[in-house]
C-alpha cells in the first residue's frame, strides 16, 4: 500500500527562499529516497499589501519576501530548507520513524495534502487562505491530518491567523493546551515549556519578538478529543531547528524545540 502511495506522491521540488537561495543548502545524498515520514511545509498566499515591518526588515530577509508565492521567495519560506532539514535529520536519530531527508512543499490547491499527513507551517500570521484552500484544510484535518502553525507574534498577527482558521473550522475555537495533554508527553515530558527564542532573539539577548508577548501553547481539537491543529503562538521552534547546530544559538532552546517536534510527530502519528 505505501508503495503505491509513493508511486503518485508530488516529486521533490526545490524553491528559492527570503534566507536562502536555490543550492544555498546543499541536497543530501539520499535526498530521493522514500521514507514513512517527511516533512511537509505549507505554501499559503500572504495578505496582499500589508506591510511587514516587524517581519521582512527586522530579520536580514534579502529582498522584500513578495515574491509570487507558488514560486517560493515568500514568507512561508521562512528558515526554509534548513530547519526542514535539520529537524528531518534530528528526528531520525531520536526515534526509528524513517525520516525522508528532504521537506515536501504543499500546495492546498494542488489536491496532494493528503499524501503527507503532517503539515508545518511558519508564520501564518502572515497568511491569507482563500475559500477552496480553507475547504481542503479542513478536509485534511478531518480525515485525520495534523497541523503545526509556528513563530507569530502579537494580537494582529493572532487575529490574522485566526481569521483563516475560522474559514476552516468556523465552529471550532483555539484553546489553551495544558500539561497533561497527551502531545506534551508523547516521547518527552514536556511539562516545563518556556519561550523558544529565535535567532535574531539570542543576538539581541533576549528570547521574545515583541514586549509583552508571553509563550502560547495553543490548539483545536476535533469532536473525538484528538489535536488537529497545534499552535506554537510567540515561540519560533522554526529558528530552534534552524539554527540547532549554531555554536551561538543556546542549547536550551534548541534541545526543547527539538522534544516539542519529536512530540508532536510521534503524536500525530499515533493520534
Amino acid at each position: 500500500m505505501w508503495g503505491v502511495l509513493c508511486a503518485f506522491q508530488r516529486p521533490f521540488r526545490d524553491y528559492p527562499g527570503v534566507e536562502y537561495r536555490l543550492g544555498d543548502i546543499p541536497l543530501p545524498p539520499d535526498w530521493r529516497e522514500q521514507s514513512e515520514w517527511t516533512f511537509a511545509r505549507l505554501m499559503y498566499p500572504p495578505v496582499p499589501y500589508r506591510r511587514f515591518g516587524r517581519g521582512y526588515g527586522g530579520y536580514g530577509f534579502r529582498g522584500s519576501g513578495r515574491g509570487i508565492w507558488t514560486e517560493g521567495n515568500s514568507i512561508w519560506t521562512q528558515d526554509y530548507p534548513r530547519a526542514d532539514r535539520h529537524f528531518s535529520l534530528a528526528l531520525r536519530r531520536l526515534t526509528r520513524i524513517q525520516v525522508r531527508s528532504v521537506e515536501q512543499p504543499v500546495n492546498l490547491d494542488e489536491g496532494d495534502v493528503y499524501d503527507w499527513p503532517w503539515l508545518y507551517a511558519v508564520q501564518p500570521g502572515h497568511w491569507q487562505l482563500t475559500d477552496a484552500q480553507a475547504k481542503s484544510m479542513r478536509e485534511f484535518l478531518l480525515r485525520g491530518g495534523f497541523f503545526m502553525a509556528d513563530d507569530f507574534w502579537g494580537q494582529e498577527e493572532w487575529d490574522i491567523f485566526m481569521a483563516s482558521m475560522h474559514k476552516v473550522f468556523p465552529e471550532r475555537e483555539a484553546v489553551e493546551l495544558e500539561n497533561r495533554d497527551p502531545i506534551f508527553h508523547t516521547v518527552y515530558d514536556l511539562d516545563n515549556r518556556y519561550q523558544v527564542a529565535s535567532e535574531g532573539s539570542v543576538q539581541r539577548g533576549r528570547s521574545w519578538k515583541c514586549e509583552g508577548c508571553p509563550d502560547r501553547w495553543r490548539g483545536i481539537f476535533d469532536d473525538h478529543g484528538r489535536l488537529m491543529v497545534a499552535i506554537t503562538f510567540q515561540s519560533d521552534v522554526g529558528d530552534s531547528w534552524e539554527w540547532a547546530d549554531a555554536p551561538y544559538y543556546p542549547e536550551k532552546y534548541a534541545a526543547l524545540g527539538i522534544r516539542i517536534g519529536v512530540n508532536y510527530v510521534v503524536y500525530a502519528m499515533t493520534h
